[in-house]
């Protein structure tokens, strides 16, 4: 399905991907934050960033979110929609402001790497099932979340949660773990987290991230067996590459071709709480045992070698390929290639966003032996050279 630009509320896309979306500024040189003196404007989000990327690729897509009725607000809905993405059900609340950020340049994981974020009381805070368009929000074959949303506020915790939880017409449940402890009022981020990703169908989630959030200290077998429920489970190892859990079986997917949406009931939906009812923030998870890990064969692909431009919006960025192979039913393993080429697109690409490469021209890359996409070095401008892979396919 190609996205045609704005449809209404009720149309079935492809992709939502609700979330809060703010508007970033990036220096205009590196140093400090206290001595930059001027920034260029952009935007942030990580469900934004995945409706876009997707929208750029040729699917229809969706994004549900609040932004203040300020100048920012209108920012963010008029570029997001310059995409492609379907912006109808995004609500402006008049009391509270757009979110905003800055940060220095660079990479965000370098030791001197600042961000300040004003999000504090924001409009996409005050998200709930109360005050959002619900049949908007289920209207899609996809609906992807993140953990960053759970962070927010109660409210926007209680939404996830009711999102989540099983009825005949919810979508596939997409959700990245994005775990960022400096959002998190306390301790109970992690557990919360947890909860969340059992109720999904794919979820994302980054050796670094399980550690930090579960002390996971072993690979991604053993994050698996933390997970069992989600039927899939990618796990990104960074430069490494990334692995992927398929169950195969009874509990597998249904073929998304031609399933508009998909009715699921994910296996781990009912692990804590019950319904749309969260449990409450610090009471004890479900005491039964989690299910036997199901008995499948990961598939893993290595990443690419990149020249990186900024290392932001890569996460995203792969969700967005792995999510885009997922709607046209291919391979696992090809799905991981196309996750890898989208994040090259994004780490070759200075700012969160980046023009993901044309669809024949991402397929016959992805289709590359074992041994060439080994040797495949990308760089700036690389999505935009489609009849040119003997400049890409090069001993780094």
């Amino acid at each position: 399905m190609t996205a045609t630009g704005p449809t209404t509320a009720l149309d079935v896309v492809d992709v939502v991907a609700l979330g809060e979306s703010m508007v970033t500024f990036l220096p205009s040189r590196p140093g400090r934050l206290a001595d930059v003196p001027s920034f260029d404007r952009a935007i942030g989000g990580a469900e934004s960033n995945v409706a876009c990327m997707l929208a750029a690729a040729g699917h229809s897509a969706r994004w549900v979110s609040r932004v203040g009725a300020d100048g920012f607000g209108d920012h963010l809905v008029e570029t997001i929609g310059a995409y492609g993405v379907d912006v109808s059900a995004v609500r402006r609340d008049p009391a509270r402001p757009t979110g905003v950020y800055f940060r220095t340049a660079g990479d965000r994981a370098g030791d001197g790497h600042e961000v300040a974020y004003y999000r504090t009381g924001s409009a996409a805070s005050a998200m709930s099932a109360e005050n959002m368009d619900l049949q908007a929000v289920r209207a899609g074959r996809v609906l992807h979340l993140s953990g960053i949303t759970a962070a927010l506020s109660d409210g926007c915790f209680a939404l996830l949660w009711q999102l989540t939880a099983p009825r005949p017409d919810r979508p596939l449940i997409s959700f990245d773990v994005n775990f960022r402890p400096g959002l998190w009022r306390d301790a109970d981020g992690p557990r919360v987290l947890l909860d969340l990703a059992r109720r999904a169908d794919i979820v994302f989630i980054g050796t670094d991230e399980a550690h930090a959030a579960w002390g996971v200290t072993g690979g991604p077998a053993e994050i698996r067996e933390l997970l069992p429920e989600p039927e899939v489970l990618v796990v990104k190892e960074g430069a490494r590459g990334a692995t992927a859990f398929e169950t195969v079986g009874p509990r597998a997917a249904v073929p998304l071709a031609g399933v508009s949406p998909r009715a699921v009931v994910s296996p781990g939906a009912a692990r804590v709480g019950a319904g749309g009812t969260p449990p409450a923030l610090g009471c004890a998870t479900d005491p039964r045992p989690a299910p036997t890990p199901p008995t499948e064969q990961p598939t893993f692909a290595p990443a690419l070698t990149v020249d990186i431009a900024a290392a932001v919006g890569a996460g995203d960025a792969f969700a967005a390929g792995f999510l885009s192979a997922t709607l046209r039913n291919l391979p696992v393993g090809t799905r991981l290639r196309h996750g890898h080429l989208m994040a090259a697109a994004a780490l070759t690409t200075p700012g969160d966003l980046a023009t993901p490469p044309a669809r024949d021209h991402a397929d016959r890359l992805a289709a590359l032996d074992d041994a060439a996409w080994g040797r495949l070095r990308l760089g700036p401008g690389w999505t935009v050279a489609r009849d040119r892979a003997e400049e890409e396919v090069r001993t780094p």
